[in-house]
């Protein structure tokens, strides 16, 4: 399996990771719910186990997914095996456990060495690969005192490098230059290509780590008109963020027809849709590493498989871009 390199940490990673936010299961954000629905606990641990044998050795995670239900998880399924995980994990929401609520933020110095304390315990491990900070925009000067603490952090050897979940362009190209930071994690898919957020990762040698490459789950083709998403679904709860996509439980009209305009793209040489989006990923940058999410072994395995047909090529990448209208 052909490796990527992780930004300037050096790390040498699988060209996809798995992102944990789903299998954390129910929890809540603003009064909605912010989970994927029901999650059977054996199945993630038997599917973050099936990714490793596969070969993927980047995993994401955060201490909110879940309210820490996802490290703990983590924690089980990868025991015995910490050496061959890039493990990453975020930091800066603030939830109540017993209540399944976030209810805040904090990233103040003293707070960051709980949050990080806290997530190791749930890891299992004495270290983690990547931390990053999770709260998308905060100022210049509290960007400063955060970036401070994990330089310290990194001195302990408590963390080995950080980054930023942001899709602002502003606060990453403000951080980007630092000796320790090593990734961007951002918004990443064929129908929402952030390229200038992209081209400041390869610029400045930073790691594109791509959430949401699959658009929510939009993206394997699921979703029609006639689709109705339960409340108790994070697609369906109402969120703003979300509407880019899926407004008031419905796919958006206006992405329906853009996955129609490049099917035939996605699907070629035998790919599924999801992996032919995880191809476009691959073809636009060697500094980009999607995370798709997933619930069971299955979702694994296909988006794996997706490794094997490389990406897309040039040629296809152009005809993607004037269907697309960009």
């Amino acid at each position: 399996m052909e490796k990527r390199r992780l930004g300037k940490s050096g790390f040498e990673v699988s060209p996809m990771g798995i992102g944990c936010w789903a299998i954390g299961g129910q929890f809540f954000f603003d009064g909605k719910v912010d989970g994927y629905g029901t999650t059977d606990d054996q199945e993630s641990i038997r599917a973050v186990q099936t990714a490793l044998d596969l070969g993927i050795n980047f995993i994401d995670t955060a201490d909110c997914y879940g309210i820490g239900h996802s490290e703990e998880l983590l924690g089980i399924a990868i025991e015995g095996r910490r050496p061959d995980v890039i493990l990453a994990t975020k930091f800066g929401h603030v939830g109540n456990a017993e209540t399944k609520t976030l209810q805040g933020v904090c990233y103040d110095p003293a707070y960051i060495e709980r949050a990080l304390e806290a997530s190791l315990k749930r890891l299992r491990t004495d270290y983690i690969d990547l931390y990053q900070f999770h709260i998308g925009d905060v100022h210049n000067a509290e960007a400063d005192i955060v970036f401070e603490t994990l330089d310290k952090l990194v001195q302990s050897g408590k963390i080995r490098s950080y980054g930023w979940s942001t899709n602002a362009l502003a606060p990453a190209r403000y951080i980007a230059s630092r000796a320790g930071c090593t990734a961007i994690q951002h918004d990443y898919n064929i129908l929402h290509d952030s390229d200038d957020m992209l081209h400041l990762c390869e610029k400045e040698d930073l790691a594109s780590i791509n959430r949401s490459p699959l658009a929510m789950g939009f993206l394997s083709g699921k979703f029609n008109r006639d689709t109705q998403i339960s409340k108790n679904d994070v697609r369906g709860a109402g969120h703003v963020w979300t509407e880019n996509i899926f407004k008031d439980g419905r796919p958006i009209e206006e992405v329906l027809f853009k996955l129609d305009a490049v099917r035939e793209i996605l699907t070629s040489e035998g790919r599924t849709l999801t992996q032919g989006a995880l191809a476009w990923i691959w073809g636009k940058s060697p500094v980009a590493i999607p995370i798709p999410g997933f619930k069971n072994v299955a979702q694994v395995e296909q988006n794996i498989r997706a490794i094997s047909f490389g990406p897309l090529n040039e040629a296809q990448m152009k005809e993607i871009d004037a269907l697309l209208g960009r």
